[in-house]
C-alpha cells in the first residue's frame, strides 16, 4: 500500500507539473524539424505555417531543415527530442508510412514515437509528360507501355517515394510493366523528362505546376481519390480506369511521444488557425497543396490507415531499398 500510495502521489505531481508546464507554454522559441533542403515544397509549407504559428504562440516557431534519407534523418531527430513541445516534426507521408517498409534498422517507430498534432496539406501527385510524346490520357500512356513492355520509362522522385508507389499501383491496375527510373528528388527526374531522358514523370503537383502552366509539361492523370482544384480538367487515374490508385502526399505536424495533452491542444489550435488563414489558405492553394487541419485523433488514425496501406504494397511489389 505504502509503494502505491508514493506512485499514486508521484503520478498526481507529475501531472501537476505538466498541467504548469502547459498553461505557461511556449516560453522560448519552438522547433519544426523539416527533413527536405530548404526551397522545395515541404519547407514552403512549413515557413508558410510557422509564421502564422509564431503570431498565434507569442514566441518564435522556426524551421530547422536536416535533410537525409527520405526523411528518417529529421525524423529521428524529433523521436529522440525531449518531449516538452519545443521540437516538432513537418513530415511527409514518407518518413512515417513508406520509408519503415522499405529502409533496414529505421530508429524509430512511427506509430509508438510520435504524437500526431494534425494533418496539415495533402498533395496530389500528377502523372506528366512532354508534349512531344504525344499523348494526352492515362489510357494512352498504358497503349503504348503494352505496345513495348518495359521499355516506357517512368521516372519517380525516389524508391519508396509517393510517385514510385503511384507507379506501382499503375501497373498493378493497368496489368502493365514500365521501368522504373527513381532519382534523388524531383529537380533531376524533371531536368531528364524536359531533355527527352525519360517519357513520363510523377510528382508532386507543387514541384510540376509553374511547367504545367506554362505548357512544357502535360499532365495526363492524377494518382489521388479526386480531382485538385488546380487542374479540375485532369481525371484521376480512378475516372481513366484504373482503381485503387490513389498515392497522395501528405504533410502532417508531429511532436514526441509523451509530450503533453494540454499542450498538443495548444499547438492544434495554433496550426488549425493558421491553416484557417485566408492568406495562409490561398498561398498554399496556388502553390497546389489543400490545407486540411483537423483533430490529433483523426491523424493518429490516417496515419495507422497509411501505414497498413503502404506495408501492404511495399511487400506485395517487392520494393527494397537500392545499396
Amino acid at each position: 500500500m505504502r509503494k502505491l500510495f508514493i506512485a499514486a502521489t508521484a503520478a498526481l505531481a507529475l501531472a501537476g507539473a505538466q498541467a504548469a508546464q502547459a498553461q505557461d507554454y511556449p516560453t522560448r522559441p519552438v522547433r519544426v524539424v523539416v527533413a527536405f533542403p530548404p526551397g522545395g515544397p515541404t519547407d514552403f509549407v512549413g515557413r508558410l505555417m510557422t509564421d502564422k504559428m509564431s503570431a498565434a504562440l507569442g514566441q518564435r516557431v522556426y524551421i530547422e531543415n536536416k535533410p537525409g534519407a527520405a526523411g528518417t534523418v529529421g525524423a529521428d531527430n524529433i523521436a529522440k527530442a525531449d518531449p516538452d513541445g519545443y521540437s516538432l516534426f513537418l513530415t511527409t507521408s514518407g518518413a512515417v508510412t513508406i520509408a519503415p517498409h522499405i529502409q533496414a534498422n529505421v530508429p524509430y517507430d512511427p506509430l509508438r514515437d510520435f504524437a500526431p498534432i494534425a494533418l496539415v496539406t495533402k498533395v496530389t501527385e500528377v502523372l506528366v509528360v512532354t508534349p512531344k510524346l504525344g499523348i494526352k490520357t492515362v489510357k494512352e500512356l498504358v497503349a503504348l507501355a503494352k505496345e513495348k513492355p518495359g521499355a516506357v520509362s517512368f521516372a519517380s522522385t525516389g524508391i519508396g517515394s509517393p510517385p514510385h508507389l503511384a507507379l506501382e499501383l499503375l501497373d498493378v491496375s493497368a496489368n502493365v510493366k514500365f521501368l522504373h527510373v527513381p532519382y534523388r528528388g524531383a529537380a533531376p527526374a524533371l531536368t531528364d523528362l524536359l531533355g527527352g531522358q525519360v517519357q513520363v514523370l510523377a510528382a508532386d503537383l507543387p514541384v510540376l505546376i509553374s511547367q504545367i502552366q506554362a505548357g512544357t509539361l502535360v499532365p495526363i492523370g492524377a494518382a489521388s481519390d479526386k480531382r485538385d482544384a488546380l487542374l479540375p480538367d485532369v481525371p484521376t487515374l480512378a475516372e481513366q480506369g484504373y482503381p485503387n490508385t490513389d498515392a497522395s502526399n501528405w504533410y502532417a505536424l508531429l511532436a514526441p511521444a509523451k509530450t503533453p495533452p494540454a499542450v498538443i491542444a495548444k499547438l492544434n489550435k495554433a496550426l488549425n488557425d493558421a491553416l484557417n488563414d485566408p492568406e495562409v489558405h490561398e498561398k498554399l492553394v496556388k502553390a497546389g497543396a489543400t490545407p486540411v487541419g483537423g483533430t490529433p485523433e483523426a491523424l493518429g488514425a490516417f496515419m495507422k490507415s497509411e501505414y497498413e496501406k503502404w506495408g501492404k504494397v511495399v511487400k506485395e511489389r517487392g520494393i527494397k531499398e537500392t545499396p
